[in-house]
């Protein structure tokens, strides 16, 4: 089996050779020996790699990620974690529409200032809410349980 040193697998995977040292420190991936001082790596890593990429643009954390590798580094994904962060994303998603509409409305509106737009401050009315909504949600889990 041949091995790709940690330059090649930098340069096929577009990942800083400061990162790769940071994920196989954080055990995201492991190198196989060393050729001199550089690190050898198995071809696999490069699907690993992808999969990192995939999981932090899901907005995973590297420990979450870390933990959807078996211990031979080949992936085990949990399809639980896996639904429940893509209905957060499905979350992210419609509240960014409801923003993008806010914005698009706020950008044609026709009314002399934004403030006599009657859509404008339902609009400003409910964003409101939602985010009083949240800021109770934020401090209920970030309250410690007693005793």
């Amino acid at each position: 089996m041949k091995f790709l040193d940690i330059g090649e697998v930098a340069a096929r995977s577009g990942v800083r050779p400061s990162a790769l040292r940071y994920y196989e420190e954080a055990g995201l991936i492991a190198s196989v020996s060393r050729h001199g001082l550089r690190r050898q790596f198995p071809p696999e890593v490069l699907l690993q790699l992808k999969l990192i990429a995939m999981g932090k643009q899901a907005g995973f954390t590297l420990e979450e990620i870390a933990g959807m590798f078996g211990r031979t580094g080949t992936p085990d994904l949990p399809r639980d974690v896996l639904h429940r962060k893509a209905d957060e994303i499905d979350r992210q998603i419609h509240d960014l529409t409801a923003l993008r509409d806010t914005l698009r409305h706020v950008a044609d509106c026709r009314a002399p200032t934004h403030m006599e737009c009657p859509t404008f401050r339902r609009l400003v009315d409910l964003a409101g809410k939602r985010g009083e909504r949240r800021g109770t949600t934020a401090r209920r889990r970030k309250t410690p349980a007693p005793g």
